[in-house]
């Protein structure tokens, strides 16, 4: 039976929310690098929690933990994102090469092959006007890069977050339990039952996505990346890592990775042997997921609908930009618990069940 709340304290708590929800408005700016830090150590507190059961020191294992994390953030900034942003660059300069084979080669094949009358179609237009378009952007790391140097702001803002990032991590990691069990003090004894099984529910989804959803989703475009690398495909970073982000909607990065691989291989090589190839890629990396990764690392766990994930970021992102991208998912993980919780209710209800 759950506990029942007066009218005044339903008031107090919209008028708590709304307050809250405009102090986060107001402090957005910089509590950027603060949720950063958050997200994490929410994702690193179960691995520092296993270190400890095997006798290790909490600090020692939250050491160990954050140097691994800093080590696979540097490997990133430093060696992938400028191969993803070599092939970005390489592939400016090959599509007008792509549409020249598209007009002369594919095109005459599919009209002599079918019988369709293609002649009207003029590709042309199109390759000017991305030439236009690789012109006027250039390189987009070079553009940042040209942009944060001219101005002195976001050289400082950029900067604070390269030295609180790290330093907040490190010391929220050190005492993620502390400070969950002060915040569960908080509560008001005769809602703590009710509030502890909500965030217990929370924590259900947020790790099912974070902890097990975008390990998955990581995994498979790495797995993605290194097929398609030995198969000789130009673009195989960028497709791979294309493929597993979008992952998270079921067969979607599948569809989507065999559909842009099979064309990427068509112009390269020619043939379609090397489409055969990337079929084996993804046919292989489909049965990973399905018969390792996702019972490993998620398992049965019900989280957040792939619907409700898109629709939370795009949405998060319109209204708060980066703060909202970061919030986005928890808040989505909060309604969908409480969406749940109030079904239960209403199910359980006189109303439904006289």
């Amino acid at each position: 039976m759950s506990p029942q709340i007066t009218d005044a304290q339903k008031w107090l708590i919209l008028a708590v929310l709304i307050l809250s929800g405009y102090l986060l408005y107001l402090l957005a700016p910089i509590l950027t690098p603060f949720l950063m830090s958050a997200f994490l150590a929410y994702i690193g507190d179960p691995t520092v929690d296993r270190l400890e059961t095997i006798k290790f020191s909490r600090t020692v294992s939250v050491v160990f933990v954050f140097v691994l994390m800093l080590i696979i953030g540097v490997c990133f900034f430093l060696i992938v994102f400028p191969l993803i942003e070599e092939q970005i660059r390489r592939l400016f300069i090959r599509i007008p090469e792509m549409i020249d084979w598209i007009q002369t080669g594919f095109l005459p094949w599919l009209s002599q092959r079918f019988g369709l009358d293609l002649n009207s179609i003029d590709l042309n237009q199109l390759k000017k006007s991305l030439l236009g378009q690789w012109q006027t952007f250039g390189s987009f790391g070079t553009k940042f890069i040209a942009e944060i140097s001219a101005s002195g702001q976001l050289i400082l803002l950029w900067f604070s977050y390269l030295l609180l990032i790290p330093v907040v991590t490190f010391y929220l990691l050190r005492d993620w339990d502390h400070l969950v069990a002060r915040v569960r003090e908080l509560i008001p004894r005769k809602y703590e039952r009710v509030v502890t099984h909500l965030t217990k529910d929370c924590d259900a989804v947020l790790s099912e996505f974070f902890r097990g959803q975008l390990l998955v989703m990581f995994a498979q475009g790495f797995f993605y990346s290194i097929g398609l690398w030995v198969i000789g495909l130009e673009f195989s970073l960028l497709i791979g890592l294309s493929a597993g982000l979008v992952s998270f909607v079921p067969y979607l990065g599948f569809i989507v990775g065999i559909l842009i691989a099979g064309i990427a291989a068509l112009m390269q090589f020619h043939d379609v042997l090397h489409i055969i190839y990337v079929l084996i890629v993804f046919g292989f990396g489909q049965m990973l997921e399905g018969m390792v990764l996702t019972p490993l690392l998620i398992g049965d766990r019900i989280g957040l609908h792939p619907v409700a994930v898109i629709f939370a970021v795009m949405a998060g992102a319109q209204l708060f930009g980066l703060f909202g991208m970061l919030v986005a998912l928890p808040a989505a993980a909060i309604i969908t618990v409480l969406l749940r919780y109030f079904h239960e209710q209403y199910l359980n209800s006189s109303f439904y069940t006289p």
